[in-house]
C-alpha cells in the first residue's frame, strides 16, 4: 500500500511542479523551491532557490519522509541566506508538520513550510538590518543636534562663566586704557603744556584786561595768550 500511495503522491507532484522536480530514483527526487522576497532599497540579489530533496522509505507515508536541504550549483550569493548556515534550522522546522501528517501524502505541505519559514527567516533578517540602520542615523543625527544646544546651566557652570565673563572685560577695560594713554601721550608728544589761569589769578597778577576778548571766555584762560601782553607799571 505504500508504494502506490508514493506512486501517485509523485504523480501530483510532477502536475504541480513540472519544471521544478527532478528524478533520481523511482523513490528519490529533488524540488527546487524558488523564494519570493522584496529586496530592500539598494539591494539588486536574485532571489534565492533552495532544492528539498525527498527520499521515500519503505513505508512512507507511515513514517516519515527522509529530507535534505541543498543549494543550488553555482548560484550566487545571497547576502541573507544560505542553505549551508541554514539547513539545520529549517530542516527543524518541517517535524511538527511532518508529525501532524503523518500517514497522509505530506510533500506538497513540506514544500510549502519549507518555503514559507525560509522567506519568514530573510524577512526577519531584511527587519534587523532596517532596525540597525536606523539606529545608526538616530545615533549620527543625535550627534549633529549636539551642535546646537548648549551645555545645561547650572549654578555652578553659571558662577563659571561669570567668572570668566568679568575677569574677560577687565582684561579689556585695562587694555582700552592702556592703548588711550599710549595715544594721548603720542598726541601730546613735543607740545607744551598748556596751564589756564582763573579770572582771579589774572587780576592778582595784573594781566586781567590785557587779554583780548576772543582770549578770554569764562573764568579760565591759555598762558599762549598772556605771553604777548606786556604788564604797565
Amino acid at each position: 500500500m505504500g508504494r502506490e500511495e508514493q506512486i501517485e503522491e509523485r504523480e501530483v507532484l510532477d502536475s504541480i511542479f513540472p519544471d521544478e522536480i527532478q528524478d533520481i530514483s523511482e523513490t528519490e527526487y529533488r524540488i527546487s523551491v524558488l523564494l519570493d522576497i522584496i529586496n530592500d532599497d539598494g539591494d539588486d540579489s536574485e532571489p534565492p532557490t533552495v532544492l528539498l530533496q525527498v527520499k521515500y522509505p519503505e513505508n512512507y507515508p507511515e513514517e516519515p519522509p527522509l529530507l535534505d536541504l541543498l543549494p543550488i550549483p553555482n548560484a550566487p550569493i545571497h547576502p541573507l541566506f544560505s542553505v549551508a548556515s541554514d539547513r539545520e534550522s529549517l530542516l527543524n522546522g518541517l517535524q511538527d508538520t511532518i508529525e501532524e501528517n503523518m500517514g497522509m501524502a505530506m510533500i506538497f505541505t513540506l514544500v510549502s513550510t519549507l518555503k514559507e519559514n525560509a522567506e519568514q527567516l530573510i524577512g526577519e533578517r531584511q527587519a534587523a538590518m532596517r532596525h540597525e540602520h536606523e539606529q545608526k542615523l538616530l545615533a549620527a543625527e543625535r550627534e549633529e543636534n549636539k551642535k546646537f544646544h548648549g551645555t545645561p546651566v547650572t549654578s555652578e557652570t553659571f558662577k563659571s562663566w561669570r567668572d570668566g565673563f568679568r575677569h574677560e572685560m577687565e582684561a579689556l577695560k585695562a587694555k582700552q586704557e592702556e592703548e588711550d594713554e599710549a595715544a594721548d601721550k603720542k598726541r601730546n608728544r613735543g607740545k607744551e603744556t598748556v596751564v589756564q589761569l582763573t579770572g582771579k589769578q589774572l587780576w592778582e597778577r595784573g594781566l586781567a584786561g590785557k587779554v583780548e576778548e576772543d582770549d578770554f571766555d569764562g573764568d579760565d584762560v591759555s598762558v599762549e595768550g598772556i605771553e604777548e601782553l606786556k604788564v604797565e607799571d
